[in-house]
């Protein structure tokens, strides 16, 4: 992907600006995923790529989001997918371009993400200008579910990003919108709609 240029041809930075991180107020931190919520995660990916496909998984650096990043690993494999990568981050970096770089290098059928959402804000932004990493690919665990989380990476950035609920159902983001749809009554599958 070409860097976005200012009009006078200097390049965009991904990075937040000043009072960008605290326009909208701090998103929560991430808590520990459901069995739910993994196999929503789970049934999500099924359905961007096939139970072999390929898989690389990003996380940042908290105790819940390393978990649920192991978590939905350790399930993929054992359905016969393979993980290319494991890449983590910081909540804060100069630039997220090494571990971008790391998360898109295996040109994986598709992304999971577990994180916390301002570290992840930081790292969709690097993401979507430096790589050719595409949110409509990537599925992400609850705690991306905040609406704060696109208002605050900018239009475009997580357009088409998906995700999983605690309690099993789905999400998914237009623009700057985010969208949540229940988990289907008496069981079954949420990807499947």
């Amino acid at each position: 992907m070409n860097t976005p240029r200012h009009p006078d041809g200097r390049p965009v930075s991904p990075l937040l600006g000043d009072g960008e991180e605290t326009a909208y107020g701090a998103p929560p931190c991430p808590v520990p995923h459901t069995a739910a919520e993994l196999a929503a995660v789970i049934g999500l990916v099924t359905g961007l790529a096939s139970r072999t496909g390929t898989v690389a998984v990003g996380h940042s650096r908290d105790t819940a989001s390393r978990a649920a990043a192991t978590a939905f690993g350790t399930a993929w494999q054992e359905l016969g997918g393979e993980v290319v990568a494991v890449v983590d981050w910081p909540e804060t970096a100069a630039s997220w371009l090494r571990p971008a770089r790391r998360l898109t290098a295996p040109a994986p059928d598709t992304w999971v993400v577990a994180a916390a959402p301002l570290g992840w804000i930081r790292m969709s932004r690097r993401l979507r200008h430096s790589t050719d990493w595409d949110p409509a690919r990537t599925v992400a665990f609850a705690s991306l579910r905040d609406p704060r989380v696109p208002a605050s990476a900018g239009p475009e950035t997580l357009h088409g990003l998906r995700g999983a609920t605690a309690e099993g159902g789905t999400w998914d983001i237009r623009r700057r919108w985010v969208t949540s749809h229940p988990a289907p009554e008496g069981g079954g599958t949420p990807w499947t709609r």
